[in-house]
């Protein structure tokens, strides 16, 4: 299995996909404090989260509480939408991104929104509509993006499906959003249990055995 190998250099963007408390969050604080361990280097959070409620405000006392001790020399950026001029406004060639996390910036386009019952649905296609747009915007953002930059996100396509139709949209979207920026990352990695393995690698190194092997007997 491709285990992390701590003393390679940065890659220039990075996906870190994982389940809730996965050590997804804290193993791109841990990259971006091997970041700050050379001079000359800045680290930059982009928080996607709202506190919607009580337990959000309380998780995000925790999360900045968390980054205190593990991860003191991280600046912190509060943006809940406009995450891709968040990142053209942030990105610098010493500067490292921190987006955490991709899974709340869908959540925040997708919440209810305050219009009357018979223009819920307009709405609500108006609204993705515009998550669509944000969409091309962040992946345009990061492909010329002038520093690396880490983005956190849930996998959460391993579970029991939800019965409501709303949420299995919602981790439709998402699936499609990790998908997508996969596609401009350098190295994804899945943290399962506080462990990181390069998925990119596996599937990379798959391939090439595979064509190495040539068609298997019996394949169809």
């Amino acid at each position: 299995m491709n285990q992390i190998d701590h003393n390679l250099p940065m890659p220039a963007h990075c996906l870190i996909l994982g389940g809730q408390k996965s050590g997804k969050s804290r193993h791109a604080e841990a990259m971006a404090v091997r970041w700050l361990s050379q001079p000359g280097r800045e680290a930059v959070l982009i928080a996607t989260a709202q506190a919607w409620d009580e337990e959000m405000q309380e998780r995000i006392a925790r999360h900045r509480a968390d980054r205190a001790v593990y991860a003191s020399g991280l600046q912190t950026v509060e943006e809940p939408l406009q995450l891709a001029q968040a990142i053209r406004r942030c990105s610098a060639p010493q500067r490292l991104l921190v987006v955490d996390c991709l899974t709340l910036w869908l959540t925040n386009y997708a919440m209810p929104i305050d219009v009357a019952d018979a223009d819920e649905a307009t709405g609500l296609r108006a609204r993705r509509a515009e998550f669509q747009a944000a969409k091309l915007e962040l992946l345009a953002a990061l492909q010329s993006a002038q520093g690396p930059v880490l983005l956190v996100s849930n996998e959460m396509g391993w579970g029991v499906m939800p019965m409501g139709r709303a949420v299995r949209a919602f981790a439709d979207e998402l699936g499609l959003l990790n998908q997508a920026i996969a596609a401009v990352c350098q190295q994804v990695l899945m943290v399962v249990a506080g462990q990181a393995v390069d998925v990119k690698a596996l599937a990379h190194n798959a391939v090439h055995v595979g064509n190495d092997q040539g068609p298997q007997p019996g394949a169809h």
